[in-house]
This record gives structure tokens, C-alpha cells and sequence, in this order.
């Protein structure tokens, strides 16, 4: 996730809101840290959407994924995995072509894999979510963050879930990248504990 350095914004000179310092002053990157980001999700059409956009990251900002999330859901039929699972190669050159996606090739034939694996966890454990919250004990970490210096880039349990995703077929799963969906879907709490969603996370 791209973060910036902490702004006037941030320190409430707009609305009386004190927030973490990463969505700087952009007013999609505000909406998403106060409505969605660490607010725990088990829902798992939302846990497939962010492990994809989490992936489609890879080497770019957060935000230019977040600004591309729209089209990504019109691109991808709203993440059902179950249609995404039987794309084939004329999906393939369909999305290719798409310019409001992130057009890599290895992105877009990783979410079709990474959806055909999705399908056989949920088979395993009856949900992904019941797989993937595994990792965390079940229950959120709160890492009682101070300063953006304090977000580590992985932990232990990032590391085993990417063991365990790549150990499954899924791709671009690497810890740092798990790690931040984490973050997304409130495996762990990383607001600053001065951010008003820090005591507001279940919520």
C-alpha cells in the first residue's frame, strides 16, 4: 500500500478527524480508510476482490489499483469466482485489451488460476473464510500502531499464509503482498492508535 507522509488533512484541519497518515489527501483514499480498510471481512466474494486487487498491486501504488476498482469489478463480473474460474483464452485477450484494468498478463491469467484454486478451498474448508482467518487464530491482531514507521512489511503469519497459498497454486501470494491483505480485510488492526478508526475497527 502506498502511504504518504502525514498531512494537514490528516490532522483534522478539515473535519475534526485525526487519521493514519497514508491516505494523505486524496479523497478516494480517505473514503476507503474510513469505511473499509481493517474492518474485518468474512464475506468471501470481498475476501476473493482484495486478495485479487491485493496481487494486482505488485509494483505499483495502492492507490492507482483503488482508482481502478470499478473497472475491475465490471472487467472481472463483480469477482464470482465461479465465472472467473471458467475463463479461457478469449477472457483472456478480452481483458488484455481492457484499459481500464491493470493490462498484465501474468495478473490477469493469476486470477483465473487463483480463482480455480478459491473454489477448491472453499470445497476443503466449506468457506475461505473459515481457511483463511486460520492464520490469524480467528480473531484480529492489534499491532497498537503509533507512527507509519511502526507497519511492518510481513510478519510470522503473513509469511505462513503465502507458504501456504503458493503451496496451493495460488499466485503473486508472496508474504508482503499477504500481509497487506491483511491490512485490507482486518486480519490485523494497523490505524494508528491516534486514528479515530483505531477503537471503531469492528465496525
Amino acid at each position: 500500500m502506498s502511504r504518504n507522509n502525514y498531512t494537514t488533512y490528516n490532522e483534522s484541519v478539515m473535519d475534526n478527524k485525526r487519521r493514519c497518515s497514508w491516505p494523505g489527501e486524496n479523497t478516494l483514499m480517505i473514503e476507503y480508510h474510513d469505511k473499509e480498510w481493517g474492518v474485518p471481512v468474512h464475506d468471501d466474494r470481498m475476501l476473493f476482490e482484495f486478495l485479487i486487487l491485493e496481487g494486482a498491486q505488485a509494483g505499483l501504488s495502492w492507490q492507482t489499483v483503488l482508482n481502478k476498482r470499478e473497472n475491475y469489478r465490471k472487467a472481472f463480473d463483480c469477482f464470482h469466482v465461479e465465472k472467473i474460474a471458467r475463463y479461457g483464452a478469449k477472457d483472456v485477450k478480452r481483458l488484455l485489451t481492457d484499459s481500464g484494468i491493470i493490462r498484465n498478463r501474468l495478473k490477469i491469467e493469476s486470477t483465473i488460476q487463483n480463482a480455480k484454486t478459491f473454489l477448491k478451498i472453499q470445497k476443503e474448508f466449506g468457506t475461505f473464510d473459515a481457511y483463511i482467518w486460520q492464520f490469524v487464530g480467528g480473531a484480529p491482531i492489534n499491532h497498537k500502531i503509533k507512527t507509519i514507521k511502526d507497519i511492518p512489511a510481513s510478519t510470522k503469519e503473513s509469511d505462513a499464509m503465502s507458504r501456504d497459498l503458493l503451496k496451493r497454486d495460488f499466485k503473486f501470494v508472496g508474504s508482503t503482498i499477504c500481509y497487506a491483505f491483511m491490512q485490507a480485510v482486518g486480519m490485523v488492526n494497523d490505524h494508528e492508535t491516534r486514528c479515530f478508526r483505531y477503537k471503531l475497527k469492528q465496525s
